[in-house]
């Protein structure tokens, strides 16, 4: 099984490699982190380097738009794009079953999003550690739960693509669909999340809050970062008594464990769907 996994995600590497996937999404994050680390405060005035949790709400940010974006264009025609070209009829006709080919494909995404998104933030801890004063265990903490958070976030995002790529008829209709899922679950659950959290409403309570973002990876990769970062920057007093301060303060108080747990489960949860319906397609 190990053997049939590894091939196909070889081919998978190969595959972005000779589609210059790797070097744009490398050269892409890289390029956006040193920017945001090293020339964000220019629209103040002056160039300098914010402070390490303004520094990474910033980065994460940017990652919560960017990665899921590139993972389902990269991921939108793993199936339908082989199905349309042969491919997939014939990679069945050997003796592997859909289960390592899914894995297969999976395993190859993750190493290429785990290698872009590693070496793009390693460099910016690097010289964020050299160029300022800022405490190398605070940075090397911080720049790793952002690496592991945005990796599982990708994760759950290519998966999304497998299942949206195994259902659809053409390519045309993934990229449509899964853009259109994309702007739900990234900007418009956010944007109702926040007006929930900052508005009186009677019957919210944390909790609830809480239960919301577990729904949602994304906002699971924003509590992760939050729980890293907010205790430090929420400002104490009247701002903290407002019931979105409260309900901040809260995710941030939640357990980062069971906040990668929620992720873990959400690759678990989309990993089985997909295999599920790449199960029952007829080729």
């Amino acid at each position: 099984m190990f053997t049939a996994v590894l091939a196909i995600a070889l081919k998978e590497i190969k595959d972005n490699f000779r589609n210059r996937w790797f070097l744009f999404i490398g050269l892409m994050l890289t390029c956006l982190s040193l920017l945001i680390t090293f020339a964000g405060s220019a629209v103040s005035g002056e160039l300098v380097v914010a402070d390490l949790p303004l520094l990474m709400t910033s980065l994460s940010s940017m990652c919560v738009y960017i990665l899921p974006l590139t993972a389902i264009l990269l991921s939108y025609d793993s199936f339908i794009g082989e199905e349309e070209s042969g491919t997939l009829l014939l990679l069945l006709s050997y003796p592997v079953t859909r289960l390592h080919i899914i894995l297969g494909k999976l395993l190859g995404h993750l190493w290429v999003f785990s290698c872009t998104i590693g070496l793009a933030f390693f460099l910016t801890a690097i010289l964020v550690w050299t160029l300022t004063v800022f405490p190398i265990q605070e940075v090397v903490v911080a720049f790793i739960h952002l690496i592991l958070s945005s990796i599982l976030l990708t994760v759950c995002f290519v998966l999304l693509g497998y299942i949206v790529s195994l259902l659809v008829v053409e390519k045309a209709k993934a990229i449509a669909v899964l853009l259109f899922l994309w702007v739900m679950i990234v900007l418009v659950y956010d944007l109702v999340l926040l007006t929930f959290m900052v508005a009186d409403l009677q019957g919210f309570s944390n909790a609830i809050f809480q239960v919301l973002i577990l729904l949602n990876p994304s906002d699971l990769f924003r509590a992760i970062m939050s729980s890293v970062v907010l205790p430090d920057i929420l400002p104490q007093g009247d701002v903290v008594q407002h019931r979105g301060g409260n309900s901040m303060l809260s995710i941030a108080q939640m357990p980062i464990a069971g906040l990668y747990s929620g992720l873990l489960l959400w690759v678990s949860f989309l990993l089985i769907v997909g295999q599920q319906i790449f199960s029952r397609k007829r080729l």
